[in-house]
């Protein structure tokens, strides 16, 4: 009895034989090649169908059909942080419902629970009738909580707080803005006689921005390491709820934990999601949530004293401007992608009590100009899952090798492109005040 995964290789397989006996006679026919690949892919040959669409990519690199198509045999293969590099660099994604599953379920499989999430929020604002087991598992509401339950689930969702054991020193590079957090949070700290005296509160919030993967949460959780603070870190599907008021009493209750807490960092994950401007907002409820967050911010009924506010964004363009009002986020810190030298720090941490085999980290780190932290960890899985399939003839592990993961790096796209090119456009016309000079000065643009 054949399985259904060999009968539906049977039924593919002459088409697909054609296809590539075609293809001999002419190798650069890239509809020919990506009809393979699509046969491929409904074949269920997953692996073959992600070589074809890369070489369709190499002949055209925006080739939005193979890219679509990579997306898929990468999921299907369990390459769920590869996969979600190239969604990274698909503009459409976020109107595109299959992709959009794609991504929340490679979210969820790689444990990465809140954004997730936030995702599937996104899939049922554009579907309220969409339905999926899997991803049904991520639906949390309750109408009929009180304020006292809402506190507890809360509490006992942070009954851990964590006390971080990394510090500014496990942070490679960023000493411009370690300096800014120096001076705006643990100073502060370690002299509060000293700053009360010039009416200087201890806390305030610093906002840190950049393109996605350079570091900022973990910089926001080095900050709390250094000064031995506890650490909060709050992502919109800890906030977000779908009954009126009950976000706002979430957040208020978060604030409140972190009060008890002092001192203590509370980090906002893509804030731009709790607070965008209020002029885009399309509902009084958003508009509530915004207002909520600026009177915690202000600390009108409760001290902020020893509350230390970090908040990261992709897009500090959407921002309501009044979280920059002084004694909000009055510091707005601009984290660029990780220097060479930083590069260098990253991929030695990511290939430890890993096998390798005469690495030259600086090589690697002067190839990869442009990546973020999360592009070298994709760089990093791609080498790896190469060896794995050299590794299954014998059952021997192969080492890594520099060659390894140069040829990786070849494969994987620097994600901060996309973010720069959105970016430079915002620092050349919308920079009244000045806000995104570093953004001109790193791309060279600063007269």
């Amino acid at each position: 009895m054949f399985s259904v995964l060999s009968v539906r290789t049977r039924i593919f397989k002459p088409m697909i034989d054609n296809l590539r006996e075609a293809l001999q006679q002419s190798p650069d026919n890239v509809p020919l090649r990506l009809l393979l690949a699509e046969n491929l892919l409904q074949a269920k040959m997953f692996a073959e169908a992600e070589v074809e669409y890369r070489l369709v990519l190499e002949k055209e690199p925006t080739n939005t059909k193979a890219r679509r198509g990579l997306v898929k045999s990468y999921f299907e293969q369990g390459k769920y942080s590869i996969a979600m590099v190239v969604l990274e660099e698909m503009s459409d994604r976020e109107k595109d419902m299959e992709l959009m599953v794609i991504q929340a379920k490679s979210l969820m499989r790689n444990d990465e629970i809140p954004k997730a999430i936030e995702v599937y929020k996104n899939i049922l604002a554009l579907n309220p009738a969409f339905k999926d087991d899997e991803l049904d598992a991520l639906r949390k509401s309750n109408p009929t909580q009180s304020a006292e339950q809402q506190l507890e689930d809360i509490e006992n969702g942070f009954q851990q707080i964590e006390r971080p054991r990394i510090n500014f020193e496990d942070v490679g590079g960023m000493q411009k803005v370690k300096e800014e957090i120096n001076i705006k949070i643990i100073q502060p700290l370690q002299y509060p006689d000293l700053y009360r005296t010039y009416g200087k509160k201890i806390g305030g919030g610093i906002l840190l921005y950049g393109p996605p993967g350079c570091g900022k949460t973990h910089l926001a959780r080095a900050t709390a390491g250094q000064i031995k603070a506890g650490f909060i870190s709050i992502g919109i599907h800890d906030v977000l709820d779908m009954w009126v008021g009950s976000s706002e009493n979430k957040l208020h209750e978060l604030f409140e934990l972190a009060r008890r807490q002092a001192p203590c960092v509370i980090f906002f994950d893509e804030i731009d999601a709790l607070g965008a401007s209020r002029t885009d907002m399309r509902t009084s409820a958003s508009k509530m949530l915004i207002n909520q967050f600026l009177s915690e911010l202000d600390g009108v009924q409760s001290s902020n004293d020893g509350v230390l506010v970090l908040g990261a964004t992709n897009a500090p363009w959407h921002l309501d401007t009044a979280f920059r009002r002084p004694g909000r986020f009055d510091r707005i810190i601009f984290v660029q992608p990780p220097d060479q030298e930083s590069r260098e720090s990253i991929i030695r941490i990511m290939l430890k009590d890993k096998p390798v085999k005469d690495i030259d980290h600086a090589a690697l780190a002067k190839f990869t100009t442009e990546f973020s932290g999360a592009d070298l960890n994709a760089v990093v899985d791609v080498a790896i899952e190469g060896k794995l399939r050299e590794s299954f003839k014998d059952g021997i592990p192969q080492p890594l090798s520099t060659k390894d993961l140069l040829n990786a790096a070849r494969q994987v796209k620097p994600s901060t492109k996309e973010w720069f090119n959105a970016a430079r456009n915002y620092a050349l016309y919308s920079n009244e005040s000045g806000l995104y000079d570093d953004i001109l000065e790193y791309l060279k643009l600063k007269k």
